[in-house]
């Protein structure tokens, strides 16, 4: 069944020298992701020692001509082949630019670079062949031409607001940040890009689409592996046995209730114990250090995926038992920002961490953690922690909209925050916070530049959650609506695009929006479908799916109750008495909702967001 298994470096995968191209079927779906992976795969290899592990791909290999080019059809894997190639283009375009500087063995590098993406047997051949959907692959060529890689193409319609321009531009953009303010701009890239051509991947063939199928399934349906937190606990455990023989059952029982608070995810669990040390890092070095080395951190400046495993380890060996009861005491707490809290003192943090959930702000946690659990000693109370809950929402609005501060500066932002709140009381806690992420946030005319544009496309997680904080904002308790809640793993209620997203325009619409011009309708749709006045929330989108606008507006269930656009949410007032719908609304609408977000998470002293 499989033909071959290998750990590859990238380099080698996208060998100069080879005649093979990984071709993605025209089956498959098409590009698709997003910031939140380009983010991690650059951070990745940034951040890791050379040779990172990047995961696998499965290619069935049915070349029976050896001198012929070798075409690999990728069934798993394309998401990562294509990004990595964007990658690439992006690196030969800031090499371009210092083309002038480089020397003989940087010349040919930039050479190489070419036929990581193009076969040396001709500049058009495509080393990775994206398929052909929603214009992916001519997408693709347009990037290559436009870095001078292959030959003169034109660029289609709207290719900017589509996924694969918009990676490229990502890349382009944390390279130039990745250099900004080096000395020597040319070795920084050239040593980000021989990470890159280290790190490794997995390439699996096999000989035929039921051998792939086989196997997709069986190494998708195999047992859990062991995570970091069962070696944790089996090293602590052990520990335990050999300083306390015979009690090791009663300390099973406390690591126990710690996974109750936290949950059954081992995501979540690993991201506790990465936040504990993170938050508490100051105290959990001064044992470690030395009388010289007082300012240095032996276990580790900051708790990664990476080094969590050997942090906990020097902990356990020091003091198994003291730091067993701390860690469980602390999951707790931390369990008030999963939702699971017992208690009614902490009501009040019940709706802002859940909105700091839902608005992903995950991050921030290891802040809360530090004021939950040191709340005497910072004489703190429950409605200054509500405040600090709210002003983080904001936030998070607001960062995961603009991408300011990026993501990997995230941790060591609330890490610095801490440290500026150890020995203050009170309101100065609050006010520092809050001095603090307003120091490092975007502006307010770069948020409101973002809201006014295609939100939907730019982050559709913060897209769901301003609508529904708009929504949420007319609510009283006899008429509250839970616009989160689920049936099975989907929302009930979900986003609607007034004016339908798709590539089949339906007639009616065509005749409403652009006065029966089909291109002018397809215009129209590029560049307003996404926009936060063409956006709702409906309990029934997958029921309304084409319809014309009436029929949306006017939908009844079978009771005869209203659950188009006249079901009594006031976000869908205007859309409950309009006749029709119009570039022209959808703009006034935006307008007008962008200036009731930008007040509903404003964070100047005075404006803590509601």
């Amino acid at each position: 069944m499989i033909k071959s298994v290998n750990n590859y470096p990238v380099s080698q995968l996208f060998d100069i020298e080879a005649g093979v191209v990984y071709a993605i079927p025209c089956y498959q779906r098409e590009y698709t992701w997003s910031k939140a992976q380009w983010e991690s795969l650059f951070d990745d290899v940034e951040e890791n020692d050379p040779g990172y592990f990047l995961g696998s791909i499965i290619c069935i290999n049915q070349t029976t001509d050896t001198l012929a080019v070798q075409r690999l059809e990728v069934v798993d894997g394309q998401q990562r082949l294509t990004t990595l190639s964007l990658l690439f283009a992006a690196l030969y375009q800031s090499l371009k630019l210092h083309e002038k500087d480089l020397d003989d063995d940087q010349r040919v590098e930039l050479i190489n670079l070419k036929r990581k993406l193009v076969l040396k047997k001709g500049d058009d051949q495509l080393r990775v062949i994206p398929q052909i959907q929603n214009n992916n692959q001519n997408d693709y060529r347009a990037v290559l031409s436009d870095v001078g890689v292959i030959s003169p193409f034109d660029t289609p319609a709207y290719a900017g607001n589509r996924k694969i321009f918009r990676a490229f531009r990502y890349f382009q953009a944390r390279i130039e940040e990745m250099v900004d303010g080096e000395n020597d701009r040319l070795a920084s890239i050239m040593a980000f890009l021989d990470k890159v051509s280290q790190a490794c991947l997995v390439k699996i063939e096999v000989a035929s689409h039921a051998d792939a199928y086989t196997l997709f399934e069986s190494l998708n349906n195999r047992g859990m592996p062991l995570t970091a937190i069962d070696l944790i606990k089996n090293k602590l455990l052990a520990r335990l046995e050999t300083t306390e023989p015979g009690k090791v059952d009663h300390y099973f029982d406390v690591w126990n209730k710690l996974l109750g608070y936290l949950g059954d995810d081992s995501s979540v669990q690993e991201r506790f114990f990465r936040h504990y040390y993170n938050a508490f890092k100051e105290p959990l070095n001064v044992p470690f250090r030395k009388d010289e080395d007082k300012k240095k951190d032996p276990l580790g400046p900051v708790a990664t995926r990476s080094n969590l495993i050997q942090i906990y380890e020097k902990l356990i060996n020091q003091d198994a038992k003291h730091h067993l009861q701390a860690i469980r005491s602390a999951g707790q707490l931390y369990a008030l920002m999963l939702a699971r809290n017992t208690d009614e003192a902490w009501t009040p943090l019940d709706k802002p961490l859940r909105d700091l959930d839902r608005i992903q702000g995950a991050p921030s946690y290891l802040l809360m953690l530090y004021l939950l659990v040191r709340r005497e000693a910072l004489g703190i109370d429950v409605a200054q922690l509500e405040d600090i809950a709210r002003l983080l929402v904001c936030f998070f609005v607001r960062r995961n909209l603009t991408d300011t501060p990026p993501t990997r500066d995230l941790t060591r932002l609330f890490m610095a925050t801490i440290d500026k709140v150890a020995e203050l009381s009170g309101d100065a806690v609050v006010t520092t916070i809050r001095d603090e992420l307003l120091a490092v946030s975007a502006s307010d005319e770069t948020f409101r530049s973002k809201l006014e544009g295609a939100i939907y496309e730019e982050n559709a997680g913060v897209t769901r959650f301003v609508l529904c904080a708009l929504a949420e904002q007319s609510m009283t308790k006899e008429t509250w609506v839970d616009l989160w809640k689920y049936e099975g793993k989907l929302f009930v209620w979900t986003i609607e695009h007034i004016f339908l997203q798709g590539d089949n325009i339906p007639a009616s619409w065509v005749t409403m929006i652009s006065d029966g011009d089909e291109k002018k309708a397809k215009a129209i749709q590029e560049t307003h479908v996404h926009k936060l006045g063409n956006l709702t929330v409906s309990g029934f989108n997958s029921a309304l799916g084409n319809k014309s606008f009436k029929d949306k507006r006017d939908r009844t269930d079978s009771k005869g109750r209203e659950v188009g656009y006249k079901n009594r949410l006031k976000l869908n007032a205007e859309l409950a008495t309009a006749e029709a719908w119009s570039v022209e609304q959808i703009e006034a609408r935006t307008t007008t909702q962008v200036d009731q977000v930008m007040g509903l998470f404003a964070m100047t002293e005075g404006q803590l967001c509601a």
